[in-house]
C-alpha cells in the first residue's frame, strides 16, 4: 500500500455535472483557489472540448493556479486531446485525462466496437496526449463492469503507451467493496507493467457505497482517489473527499497511509462549494454536515463534557470548525468584522470587504445577533456580485385576501438616475419581478425559486436562490436579507445585472 494517497479533486468537472450545479468561470476559479489552500494533489478543472465556457475555465485555472496539477478531461479522440492541451498550455503541472469505455455493455450499445478496436483507440489516445504533456492519465470507463481479463489487457497496453496513471472507475456505482477491492488486487497481480503507473479509483454513489468502495480499493493498493467536495456529482454523486480524507486520517491504524490535505480547510471548502453551486449539505452529512459535531442527547452531552472521545472520534478543530462562535451585532466595528472573516478562512479585497461590511451593518440594524452562518452568507453573496448596473433603493408591496397584489420598486441606475415603477401580478413576488422587468427593460422567466433560512430564529436571515430564463439562457441570482421580499428583489436584480453586464448592446432605460 502506498504511504501517501494522491487526492484527485473533480468537483469542477464531475461535481459540476450535478443537475442544478452550474458554475460560471469566476466561481470555478474561486473554488480552484480554495482547493489549492486545501492542498489537493490534482484539480480536474473541466472538460475543455465540451463547451467554450468549460474551455475558458480550464484555461483560466491552468494560468492562475500554482503548486497543484491541473487536469483537463478528453475522450480518446484527437480533437478532445487537442482542446485539452490548448486549455492547459499555461499550467505549471498539466495533466491530460483521456477516457474510453471498456465494459461489454458500453462496447456493444454505445461504442459499437470490438475489444481490439478499444485497445487501439486507448493506446492512440494516450500517445496523442503525450505529444503535449508528460503526465497522462487514462480512465477505463465502467471498469467495474468490464471483464477482468480484458481490463488487464487494456491497462497493460495504456501503460506501455506511456500513461502514468490508470483510473479504474466504478462509473455507475455498481460495485460492492469486496468485489471492487478484488479488481484492484487482480490488476496489481496480473498487469506485468503495473509498477510503472499509479492505480486510481473513481467511484459513484448510486448504491451509497462510493466512499466504502474507494477505501476498500486503497486497502487493496490503489494510490490515487478521485473524489469531490460534499460528494457532489452525476446522479447520486461521487465519493466525498472530506469522508475519504478523514477516514484515512482517523483510521491510520488500519489504512497505514495518509494524504497531504490540510484538513482544517475542509469546512471552509465545503461551505464555499455549497454556496456557489446551490447544493445544500444535508444536516447529518459526515464531517461537514451541520449536525456532524452536534450532541443533543443528555447521555452524549455528559460523556462529551467528561471526555470528548466518548462520542467524538474527530476533533471539530481538525476540520476547521470553531468550537465557539463569535456573535457580532450592530455595535461591532470594521476591525472585529474583519478579524471574524479571517477566522472563518475568507480573504476579501478592500472593495469586497466594504460591500460586505455595509451589508453586515444593514442586517445588524434588523437582527439582534449575527452568527457565523450569517457572515458566511453575506460573504458568499458579496463575492459573487456583478458590478451593479441597477441597485435597489426601495420597494413596497401590497397584498392580502381581498387585494390585488401590487409592487413598487425604485432602482438607482449606474449613471445615478432613479427609475420608479409600480405594477400588479398574480402574487407579491410575481408583481415585484414584473416591476423590476419594467424598470430595467430586461424580462426574465422564473425557472427556480428557493428560500433558505441561514440561521434559526424568527429574525433569521433568508437566503433566496433563483434561476431565470432570459432569451433561452439560464441565469442564477442570489441574495440574503432578514426580509425575504427584499432578498427576493436583490436576488432577481443580481441575475438581471448579470444579463445586462453580458449584453454588448445593452443601453440604460430612459
Amino acid at each position: 500500500m502506498a504511504d501517501n494517497i494522491i487526492i484527485f479533486d473533480t468537483t469542477l468537472r464531475d461535481g459540476e455535472q450535478s443537475p442544478g450545479a452550474g458554475l460560471d468561470i469566476n466561481e470555478k476559479v474561486q473554488i480552484a483557489r480554495q482547493l489549492t489552500l486545501l492542498n489537493v494533489d490534482v484539480i480536474e478543472a473541466g472538460f475543455p472540448v465540451s463547451s467554450p465556457g468549460d474551455f475558458e475555465s480550464v484555461r483560466r485555472i491552468a494560468q492562475e493556479i500554482r503548486g497543484v496539477s491541473v487536469a483537463g478531461l478528453a475522450r480518446a479522440v484527437e480533437k478532445d486531446v487537442d482542446s485539452a492541451a490548448k486549455a492547459l498550455e499555461k499550467a505549471e503541472r498539466p495533466r491530460i485525462h483521456v477516457f474510453l469505455a471498456t465494459s461489454e455493455i458500453h462496447r456493444k450499445y454505445k461504442l459499437l466496437k470490438a475489444k481490439e478496436e478499444i485497445i487501439n483507440l486507448a493506446v492512440k489516445g494516450v500517445k496523442h496526449a503525450l505529444k503535449y504533456v508528460s503526465d497522462v492519465e487514462f480512465s477505463t470507463e465502467d471498469a467495474s463492469r468490464t471483464e477482468l481479463d480484458f481490463l488487464i489487457q487494456v491497462v497493460e497496453a495504456v501503460i506501455d503507451a506511456g500513461a502514468k496513471t490508470v483510473n479504474i472507475p466504478d462509473t455507475v456505482g455498481y460495485a460492492i467493496p469486496d468485489q471492487y477491492a478484488s479488481i484492484i488486487r487482480g490488476l496489481k497481480e496480473n498487469v506485468k507493467n503495473i509498477h510503472k503507473a499509479v492505480i486510481s479509483v473513481h467511484c459513484h454513489n448510486d448504491l451509497g457505497l462510493a466512499v466504502a468502495n474507494s477505501l476498500a480499493a486503497v486497502k487493496a493498493g490503489a494510490q490515487q482517489v478521485e473524489c469531490t467536495i460534499n460528494g457532489i456529482g452525476e446522479r447520486a454523486g461521487n465519493a466525498a473527499l472530506e469522508e475519504i480524507v478523514m477516514s484515512i486520517k482517523t483510521r491510520h491504524d488500519f489504512y497505514h497511509c495518509s494524504t497531504r490535505v490540510v484538513t482544517k480547510e475542509l469546512i471552509a471548502t465545503s461551505r464555499l462549494v455549497s454556496a456557489l453551486t446551490g447544493l445544500r449539505v444535508q444536516r447529518n452529512k459526515a464531517i461537514v454536515g451541520e449536525n456532524a459535531f452536534a450532541h443533543q442527547s443528555g447521555v452524549h452531552q455528559d460523556g462529551i463534557l467528561k471526555e470528548r472521545t466518548t462520542y467524538e472520534i474527530v476533533k471539530p478543530e481538525d476540520v476547521g470548525l470553531q468550537k465557539t462562535k463569535l456573535v457580532l451585532g450592530k455595535l461591532s466595528g470594521r476591525h472585529a468584522f474583519k478579524e471574524r472573516i479571517k477566522e472563518l478562512g475568507y480573504e476579501l479585497s478592500e472593495k469586497e470587504f466594504e460591500r460586505a461590511f455595509e451589508e453586515f451593518k444593514h442586517i445588524a440594524d434588523k437582527k439582534k445577533e449575527i452568527f457565523d452562518e450569517d457572515i458566511e452568507a453575506i460573504i458568499g453573496i458579496e463575492k459573487m456580485e456583478i458590478p451593479g448596473i441597477f441597485q435597489l433603493e426601495s420597494l413596497s408591496i401590497t397584498c392580502g385576501p381581498n387585494a390585488v397584489p401590487t409592487a413598487g420598486v425604485r432602482l438607482r441606475l449606474q449613471d445615478d438616475r432613479v427609475v420608479d415603477n409600480v405594477t400588479t401580478g398574480d402574487g407579491p413576488i410575481d408583481a415585484l419581478f414584473k416591476a423590476i422587468d419594467l424598470s430595467t427593460g430586461i424580462s426574465g422567466k422564473l425557472q427556480d425559486y428557493n428560500i433558505h433560512a441561514v440561521t434559526s430564529g424568527k429574525d433569521a436571515m433568508g437566503e433566496v436562490d433563483l434561476n431565470i430564463d432570459v432569451d433561452g439562457k439560464i441565469i442564477r441570482g442570489r441574495a440574503v436579507s432578514t426580509d425575504i421580499i427584499e432578498a427576493s428583489a436583490k436576488a432577481y436584480l443580481n441575475a438581471i445585472n448579470k444579463v445586462a453586464a453580458s449584453k454588448l448592446n445593452y443601453t440604460l432605460p430612459h
